[in-house]
């Protein structure tokens, strides 16, 4: 399986493509830091979020790849630009083509606004639009992952998914949660919530409810 990264080299991305790749996915790189090296395995690729759907399309077309993650951001420099409308343009850009399964990294209570604080307010705004493009306005087989807080911490694989209360995520927890999903066909068209648990991230997947 051939999997496009959008925002490779953020915190989670970087993380997200060595874990692809140790599962054995073939990975493209989709980031604007074109001479990173990511290793064996990945190939690198310039996809401008700015860009128009149009020139989105173009980009991805030649890729030809089975699914996309999107785990861009802005870090609160250009929320509409990138985290709202970048979203929905690469939505849509693979409903076009055909790419029917599109992981969305998000946050926690993004399309939920009766629990957001003030704090993030702008961000989760953007996030919420993002997240309800993909679930009203596209028939891709999405799933939306909503961690709460992300922390440097190491790796554990062991999670709770769709917890009631908020918790920290370490970073390689998320990215291993993310790589997970992919073939996970019980999480298609859903919303999924998590923080470091005491579950292992299969069994965690698997015990997941019925929706």
């Amino acid at each position: 399986m051939k999997v496009l990264v959008v925002g490779a080299s953020g915190r989670v991305g970087e993380e997200l493509v060595k874990q692809l790749v140790a599962d054995g996915r073939e990975v493209v790189a989709g980031t604007r830091h074109t001479d990173q090296d990511f290793g064996a395995g990945v190939t690198v690729k310039n996809i401008d979020l700015l860009a128009d759907e149009a020139t989105l399309i173009g980009e991805l077309r030649p890729l030809a790849v089975d699914a996309i993650y999107f785990v861009a951001g802005s870090r609160g420099k250009n929320l509409l630009q990138i985290d709202a409308f970048g979203a929905v343009k690469l939505e849509n850009a693979a409903e076009a083509l055909g790419i029917k399964r599109f992981i969305m990294l998000s946050s926690r209570n993004a399309t939920s606004p009766a629990e957001w604080g003030e704090g993030l307010r702008d961000y989760n705004i953007a996030k919420f639009f993002a997240d309800r493009w993909l679930m009203d306005n596209t028939k891709l087989d999405y799933t939306i992952l909503q961690p709460g807080s992300l922390v440097e911490e190491p790796a554990t694989g062991l999670v709770a998914l769709d917890p009631t209360e908020p918790g920290k995520n370490a970073i390689p927890n998320v990215a291993a949660v993310l790589a997970a999903l992919l073939q996970a066909e019980n999480t298609y068209r859903r919303v999924i919530t998590m923080h470091d648990g005491d579950v292992a991230i299969p069994d965690a997947l698997r015990e997941l409810k019925s929706i």
